[in-house]
């Protein structure tokens, strides 16, 4: 599903309104025309009403007043609370005001919190959120704020036009407070805040409605954002010929592991297995390679010299070795840190002949140390920090990361010529060229340690059956996240561990093979 920013829909609606000639209420008629038509197919067990549109000053609440108007002509009882005076509404919304005024439709203007509250004495059914569209960037106050308080704290059933009122649109920041939302109706594409945490958790279920915006003169609008749901994700499939053999399907090599971290050199071996990886090798420090040879079994292992335990700059030459028969590399789970390492993952990273992607301690040792990014050779390059290892590559805090998600991820991915996957709920996936990617599945049980192991491997498996490194971080991450929620289907999310997750990848991606 293709997501754009408030910038470039209010560029569309312009476009159609000065460009094309189409007038501002004919939009705005569809617009609620639309919503209602998905009101009624949602909300049929609750006809008639009562209905409560609670409407703003602007086209937002232009919208609410054509949905009373549609709605009340359909049989809902339908009563408009519009947040202000009468005369501080103009444009296309005092139109659609005029007309619900004409036909004697009950509408209450509130200036003052007092009266606010006084309009919610009587406890409607449903709600219709009108209140903010997709312009809205600053934190909400005053009787705005009240009124969004009151439509949480109500037991009534939530419908919001566009957008819940408080949510960015561009970057689902939550602007002081935000309507709890059970239905949102948006308008030609959905926004990059309805798919980006933590606006997305105040949509509920999103449907997206076509209000009649030509197509023509769409050549400015440049938004190569995604959510990645099924359809995306299923496009991304490797291709697997039902005569291959474990040699056609790839070859990867995991460089990973430590004393006391045995398990995420087990649990990225693990996963490249069930990413449809034809042959598996990790190589680990000497010193715990006897535990990788009974933990593993069908994996290959191989010894590499460690100092203190820890890998050391000396296994670069058999490193180098190992990659001139494997398609790809994945290195840094558990891997530990220390000097020589990180002249090894510098090294690595410049020379390497294969796509390679880096996680955990590896992304650690390249923090302060950004350099080789820019002198990676042509092959794919992934980095896939979670905040906290960003943090440290960027120097940005975690909030500062968190309250901005996409952009600092498409920023570090241009400029440093590599893919980003950004972890947390709703994973960015940057590409060098611009393009992001927000995947849509997971649930809060990946929040344990392993999980990135888990990804890792299965990213690392699908590199070597020769995706293109957005493509494998794009759909490793749908798959690791429909993993997770297979696993939830029968066990909750509590208590979920990374291991869990490896008896579902391939049923998850099976899922994509027949469509289901």
């Amino acid at each position: 599903m293709r997501l754009c920013n408030a910038q470039e829909i209010m560029a569309l609606d312009r476009q159609a309104i000065r460009g094309l000639g189409v007038p501002g209420v004919v939009l705005m008629e569809n617009a609620g025309r639309s919503c209602c038509d998905q009101f009624e197919q949602a909300f049929s067990r609750y006809f008639p009403g009562p209905v409560m549109v609670v409407a703003g000053k602007g086209n937002n609440g232009g919208d609410g007043y054509v949905m009373a108007r549609i709605l009340a002509e359909r049989g809902w009882q339908v009563r408009t609370l519009v947040l202000g005076q009468e005369a501080s509404i103009s444009g296309d919304a005092k139109v659609m005001l005029n007309i619900i005024r004409r036909l004697g439709l009950p509408v209450d203007f509130v200036e003052t919190i007092p009266g606010l509250q006084n309009s919610f004495t009587s406890e409607p059914a449903l709600i219709i959120d009108a209140i903010f569209g997709t312009g809205l960037n600053s934190d909400v106050v005053g009787i705005q704020a009240a009124a969004i308080t009151h439509i949480n704290e109500s037991a009534a059933v939530v419908f919001a036009v566009d957008i819940p009122s408080g949510v960015d649109s561009s970057t689902g920041k939550i602007c002081g407070l935000a309507v709890q939302a059970a239905l949102t109706v948006t308008f030609d594409h959905a926004k990059i805040g309805l798919a980006s945490y933590p606006g997305a958790g105040q949509v509920g279920e999103l449907q997206v409605v076509d209000i009649g915006i030509p197509q023509a003169g769409r050549e400015d609008f440049s938004t190569n954002v995604h959510l990645l749901e099924k359809v995306e994700a299923q496009a991304l499939l490797p291709d697997r010929s039902s005569s291959g053999h474990k040699g056609t399907f790839g070859h990867l090599l995991i460089v990973a592991g430590s004393p006391g971290k045995t398990g995420a050199a087990v649990l990225a071996g693990s996963a490249a297995e069930r990413s449809g990886c034809g042959l598996v090798t990790v190589a680990v420090p000497d010193a715990i390679h006897d535990i990788i040879e009974v933990k593993l079994t069908e994996a290959m292992s191989c010894p590499l010299p460690s100092v203190d335990g820890l890998i050391s700059l000396q296994a670069e030459v058999q490193i180098e070795q190992l990659l001139t028969q494997r398609q790809s590399l994945a290195i840094g789970p558990g891997l530990g840190q220390s000097s020589g390492l990180s002249d090894l993952i510098k090294s690595l990273v410049k020379s390497a002949p294969v796509p390679m992607i880096i996680d955990a301690d590896g992304i650690n040792l390249l923090a302060g140390q950004l350099e080789p990014l820019g002198e990676h050779r042509e092959q794919t390059l992934i980095l896939t920090p979670h905040p906290g290892e960003m943090s440290r590559l960027t120097g940005l805090s975690v909030s500062e990361i968190e309250a901005n998600r996409l952009v600092v991820a498409q920023e570090f991915a241009v400029k440093h010529g590599i893919v980003l996957l950004l972890k947390g709920a709703r994973t960015v996936i940057a590409a060098p060229d611009g393009r992001v990617n927000i995947n849509s599945t997971g649930n809060d049980g990946l929040s344990s340690g392993g999980n990135g192991d888990v990804l890792t491997g299965l990213i690392g498996g699908l590199l070597a059956q020769g995706l293109d490194g957005f493509s494998a971080a794009s759909l490793g991450a749908w798959l690791h996240g429909r993993a997770a929620e297979l696993v939830a289907a029968s066990q909750g999310t509590a208590g979920m561990i990374a291991s869990d997750l490896l008896c579902q990848l391939p049923v998850a991606r099976q899922e994509l093979v027949k469509g289901v």
